[in-house]
């Protein structure tokens, strides 16, 4: 398993600098698409890795069974849906942990590829919510800053008596 870094890891809530691809990125990009299909992960930021780059890996298939892995370098949502749905999030920085969160149904993802060429992806539905979920990480949100604030003290406190009964 990769040497994820754990909740609350100060690099779970630094901000990536957009800035043009460079080797970093690029450097990152490999680590994280090597840690996402040794984890089956459906997505990672950087900052699961201790890095602080504005990179992220998303399985794109619509069937969560599959992994069809896109490293995108320097992404944003350029439009999201204006319907939301709730549903299960979790991070490989705080294991054993799940929590419903709301996100749009739909996003569009705007990212420069490996070869510095600016793509474009509409994602539906689970694919758009790992998406999102890692733009937001990539910014320096972890996903539980999207719950009430005694949701997220449940949630820190669920993962904190697994960690000691696991440690």
């Amino acid at each position: 398993m990769p040497d994820f870094v754990i909740y609350p890891h100060p690099a779970l809530s630094m901000s990536a600098k957009r800035r043009p691809l460079d080797q970093a990125m690029l450097d990152a990009g490999a680590q994280l698409l090597a840690a996402a299909q040794e984890a089956g992960a459906y997505g990672l930021a950087a900052a699961h890795l201790g890095l602080i780059e504005p990179v992220i890996v998303v399985s794109v298939a619509l069937d969560p069974a599959q992994r069809d892995y896109r490293v995108m370098y320097i992404p944003r949502a350029s439009a999201i849906a204006t319907e939301s749905a709730s549903g299960a999030e979790g991070s490989v920085s705080m294991p054993g942990v799940e929590v419903p969160i709301i996100r749009p149904v739909w996003a569009e993802i705007v990212y420069e590829s490996a070869d510095d060429v600016t793509q474009t992806l509409r994602l539906e539905g689970f694919p758009a919510r790992v998406a999102l979920h890692e733009i937001d990480q990539m910014e320096g949100y972890f996903f539980l800053s999207r719950l009430s604030r005694l949701k997220r003290e449940a949630a820190i406190r669920k993962f904190q008596k697994s960690q000691r009964q696991h440690g």
